[in-house]
């Protein structure tokens, strides 16, 4: 056999080859697809893809307050509004600021919390406070840690953006109260009592400042 055959044959050889292989690899499809039928095909990939994603519950928002509650739907409209708000991070971020403002009340320290404190909510506190240097009253107190985290409420208004978060705190601390002679009247050195505490928090949602502000306390 001459060597032009020879080299026809071979290549035929691989062309039936790399058909063989190709079909494998791709699968065949059998029948006429209109333009309809692979837009629908598309579409529905597209909708399964969605509901893989986003068509599931928010455990951001589930592991903290139930499914169907209004929490959770006011807690929906904060992160669309706030693409980048996270529940969790919240509630992380809500722990460390109940033990700031708590224990700057305690100390009266409050001008190292204002930013945090709504005016009604400072001026409650620095009365407090106020109130107790006209006494000669001084606290020592130590935070011990948060020993519960809660979220119990939430609202979102549309309109404003305004959203407020209501938070359950269970606090444990040592504090004890000395009159104007140094003397204790209240309290006893390392002796830990337990503190309970729920707050509310507002912000509005996409704004340039980030911080979140106590609007309201109560026990």
């Amino acid at each position: 056999m001459n060597s032009p055959i020879l080299q026809l044959l071979v290549l035929a050889g691989i062309a039936i080859f790399l058909i063989l292989r190709l079909k494998s690899v791709l699968g065949t499809r059998d029948g006429f697809e209109s333009p309809a039928q692979r837009g629908q095909a598309a579409s529905n990939s597209r909708r399964q893809d969605f509901e893989v994603i986003d068509g599931g519950p928010d455990h951001d928002i589930t592991d903290h307050v139930a499914e169907d509650s209004e929490a959770a739907a006011a807690l929906a409209e904060m992160k669309r509004a706030e693409p980048s708000f996270n529940v969790t991070e919240f509630l992380q971020g809500a722990r460390g600021a109940y033990e700031m403002i708590l224990m700057a009340f305690e100390r009266g320290k409050l001008d190292d919390v204002t930013p945090f404190l709504s005016e009604d909510v400072y001026e409650t506190f620095a009365q407090v406070v106020d109130d107790r240097q006209e006494k000669g009253l001084t606290i020592e107190a130590e935070f011990t840690g948060v020993r519960e985290v809660t979220l119990s409420d939430a609202r979102f208004d549309p309109s404003s953006k305004r959203a407020e978060i209501t938070m359950k705190f269970v606090g444990e601390l040592s504090s004890v109260v000395r009159n104007k002679d140094n003397e204790i009247i209240e309290g006893k050195p390392g002796q830990t009592k337990r503190q309970k505490d729920v707050w509310t928090f507002e912000r509005v949602m996409g704004a340039d400042d980030p911080n979140w502000r106590l609007v309201a306390t109560a026990e």
